[in-house]
């Protein structure tokens, strides 16, 4: 279990990333860059003294997760587009890991998103100290099947330890027989993807988010730099070019790719390009109903 201290910065940092996707999605509107909007989400969490737990996510339509926007990228929100805000705030490695889902100028897809909102609330409602991994993902299956849509099988909700965004156990949106329970003190998100299509996502172009895989001695003092800069100010978590206070980021980014240095991630992509919705929370397991720390 936290102490106070740590229980306390796991909630504001729960908080700030739920004020800062808000903002996001309050944000999107036709015509708008994506650019905009992910600098005013990560913007807010700074100004708050919190870190990025990961760049803000940008998915756009069947693009179920790992966009964010590339430095000088001029994308902008067409009219009906099914855009997923997906941020985290992290305190002293404490992360609050959030989502949420927004449509563009109609009302097409509306049953889809309220089908992944409906489905986190509904594992809101039981999910504690014990609760089986298995009965999770039957809760979320079941209530996006009489929604009449399908939970994306291989994206899951996740444990999160202390500068460790995925660690440990992961949580399927479906039943996947695993009867193992949650322990008191885990931290989860808890994360459903719905989808029209076939219900789950294969690997897409890259999202221009990366992480550092391993630590090398760069010949390129320029590099090296920049590596000792981006591990001082993202440690262990997620990063992209764009978010960095540096000059020529990007080029950067690239040479350390090339060294092995970075790992990038590819974006998410519905395999029969359905639309994709998403809702998450964190809860921290701590007692018979867990608490939900991503409320603003």
């Amino acid at each position: 279990m936290l102490n106070d201290e740590d229980h306390s910065k796991l909630r504001k940092a729960g908080e700030i990333a739920a004020v800062a996707r808000a903002i996001g999605m309050d944000m999107v509107k036709e015509g708008g860059k994506l650019h905009d909007v992910a600098q005013e989400v990560e913007g807010y969490i700074r100004s708050k003294g919190c870190g990025l737990a990961f760049p803000c996510n940008i998915s756009i339509n069947e693009v179920a997760a790992h966009y964010t926007p590339c430095v000088d990228d001029r994308k902008v929100f067409e009219k009906g587009d099914v855009v997923k805000i997906d941020c985290g705030a992290e305190i002293d490695g404490h992360v609050g890991d959030t989502a949420g889902t927004v449509e563009v100028g109609t009302k097409r897809y509306r049953d889809l998103i309220e089908a992944s909102k409906r489905a986190r609330d509904t594992v809101a409602e039981f999910i504690g100290s014990g609760t089986p991994i298995c009965e999770i993902g039957r809760a979320v299956e079941m209530s996006m099947h009489l929604d009449g849509f399908k939970p994306i099988q291989n994206l899951c909700g996740h444990q999160i330890k202390p500068y460790n965004l995925h660690a440990g156990v992961s949580i399927p949106n479906y039943d996947d027989g695993n009867t193992d329970r949650l322990l008191p003190g885990m931290i989860v998100a808890i994360e459903p993807f719905a989808t029209n299509g076939e219900g789950m996502v294969i690997n897409g172009p890259p999202g221009n988010i990366v992480r550092i895989i391993r630590e090398k001695k760069l010949a390129d003092p320029k590099a090296q730099e920049f590596f000792e800069y981006v591990r001082g100010e993202f440690k262990s978590f997620p990063f992209c070019a764009r978010s960095c206070d540096i000059p020529d980021a990007e080029k950067h980014v690239k040479t350390l790719l090339r060294h092995g240095v970075l790992s990038g991630y590819a974006q998410m992509v519905e395999a029969k390009r359905g639309m994709v919705s998403q809702h998450e929370h964190t809860f921290y397991i701590i007692g018979e109903r867990a608490e939900v720390t991503t409320l603003p």
